[in-house]
């Protein structure tokens, strides 16, 4: 059986190094093509998606928030201001930080949890959480990261947003 430790800290912090190594790509394309950050971050996919910029918080806010609501601690705040890649990458670094900080033992009564966002109706159980909510938005906001990257000529493969397995 695994713990929520083991579906949570290790997962995210793979998904987080993954998200770093696409970002070093969109920089290296940047440069290479003479491409502002300010461009590069305001890329979507359709006019009515969010920018690049803001899945790259989402998923660092997915990761964090998941974390601490699991294991009983505060997550650091960020202030949603990112307006390059550097940036961009120290807020992924300080996501990363935040979540290998946290001992397995914190995560000792995360089934037990209940969990409320404020902007669900519901509460639901860890489980539900994990697996229902943070799972398929975290991994949502990856992809689309990396599709907003592909689809305006950045050169990443399935192996950019894999990584070694």
């Amino acid at each position: 059986m695994f713990s929520y430790y083991q579906l949570s800290v290790p997962v995210y912090t793979r998904a987080l190094t993954q998200l770093s190594h696409l970002l070093d790509k969109g920089v290296e394309f940047a440069l290479n093509k003479k491409v502002s950050d300010e461009t590069m971050l305001g890329l979507r996919l359709a006019p009515d998606m969010l920018p690049f910029v803001k899945q790259i918080q989402i998923v660092c806010d997915t990761a964090k928030f998941a974390v601490a609501r699991l294991s009983g601690t505060e997550a650091p705040k960020h202030d949603d201001n990112e307006k390059t890649f550097a940036e961009l990458k120290t807020r992924i670094d300080e996501t990363l930080a935040f979540i290998e900080a946290i001992p397995e033992a914190a995560f000792a009564d995360a089934g037990s949890k209940t969990i409320k966002l404020s902007f669900l109706p519901n509460p639901m159980s860890a489980e539900v959480y994990l697996l229902n909510f943070v799972a398929p938005n975290l991994y949502f906001h990856l992809t689309t990261a990396y599709a907003i990257l592909r689809s305006n000529g950045v050169e990443v493969g399935k192996a950019d947003y894999l990584g070694a397995i």
